[in-house]
C-alpha cells in the first residue's frame, strides 16, 4: 500500500479506482479493455484521472492513472492517452455535469441487456430493484460511439441531480457519483438489480411490482444507510491486500 517514490498526486484516490478497476473484472463486469472510469481532481471537476487507454482492468495499478483535463484536447496527445470515445464520454460528463465527481461506464451483462429492450425501465420487484426507483434516465438516442458530441449529448441527460444511473439504450450503463466507493457500489447494485430482474422476466411468470410508495420509501431509506459504500470498497482492498495483489503500487 506504499506509494511509489515517484510524484504522483491524489493517491488516496489512485488506489481507490485501482481496486474498483480490479474488482470490476473480477465480476466480469468489464469489456475486454474497452471500457473506462473516471474520478474528478479539482474544484469544478474538469481534471480528472482515468485508466490507461486500453490496459485490462485486472492489471491497472494506482500509479498507472493518468491525468486527464476535459477543457484540454492536448491531453490526447499525451503517455497512454485515452482513446477519443472514453475522452468523448468522459470529458463530456466532467465538462458538464459538475455534481458527477466519478463516472464509470461498462457494458456488464445485465444491465446492457435491459438497455437492449424496447422498455427499458428497472420496476421495483425487489430491494435492490427499489434502490433505483425514480433515480435513473434512460438515453433512447444511441447515435453510435461515443466521440465528443455523442459524449455530450449524453451529459445533458443528466439534468436532475437526484438521477445518478443512465440506461444506455443500445449501449450499456453509466454511473455517476461523489466518490468512487460512492459510484463503485451504485454500479455493483445496479448490476444486481438488472440481473434479478431480467431473470424473473426469464420465468416467464407474472412480476411481483412493489407500490411506488414503498418503493420510494425503501430507496431513501437505502440512500440514508449509513457507510455502506465505504465499507464495501474498504472491504475488497482489504481482500486484495491479503491476497498480495499490486492494485495500490
Amino acid at each position: 500500500m506504499n506509494k511509489p517514490t515517484e510524484n504522483l498526486t491524489h493517491w488516496t484516490e489512485r488506489v481507490d479506482l485501482a481496486a474498483a478497476f480490479r474488482w470490476t473484472a473480477r465480476l466480469n463486469m468489464h469489456e475486454a479493455v474497452a471500457n473506462h472510469f473516471s474520478l474528478a481532481i479539482n474544484d469544478d471537476g474538469t481534471r480528472f484521472l482515468m485508466n490507461p487507454n486500453q490496459m485490462h482492468f485486472s492489471r491497472i495499478k494506482a500509479s498507472d492513472m493518468i491525468v486527464v483535463d476535459a477543457n484540454d484536447p492536448e491531453t490526447l496527445q499525451g503517455p497512454n492517452a485515452p482513446d477519443p470515445t472514453a475522452w468523448g464520454l468522459h470529458g463530456g460528463i466532467h465538462r458538464l455535469v459538475p455534481h458527477a465527481r466519478c463516472a464509470m461506464h461498462v457494458h456488464s451483462i445485465f444491465a446492457t441487456v435491459l438497455a437492449s429492450l424496447a422498455d427499458g425501465r428497472l420496476p421495483p420487484i425487489d430491494q435492490n430493484c427499489c434502490t433505483f426507483f425514480n433515480r435513473y434516465v434512460i438515453d433512447d438516442g444511441y447515435g453510435g460511439l461515443a466521440f465528443e458530441s455523442e459524449g455530450e449529448r449524453c451529459a445533458a441527460l443528466f439534468t436532475d441531480p437526484k438521477k445518478k444511473v443512465m440506461i444506455m439504450g443500445n449501449h450499456g450503463v453509466l454511473i455517476i457519483g461523489n466518490s468512487v466507493a460512492e459510484t463503485f457500489n451504485r454500479m455493483f447494485y445496479f448490476e444486481r438489480a438488472c440481473e434479478t430482474y431480467i431473470r424473473a422476466l426469464q420465468t416467464g411468470m407474472p412480476l411481483r411490482v412493489l407500490p411506488d410508495d414503498v418503493a420510494e420509501k425503501t430507496a431513501q431509506e437505502l440512500e440514508s444507510y449509513p457507510e455502506q459504500d465505504v465499507r464495501h470498497l474498504a472491504e475488497l482492498k482489504a481482500i486484495l491486500d491479503d491476497e498480495g495483489s499490486n492494485y495500490a503500487a
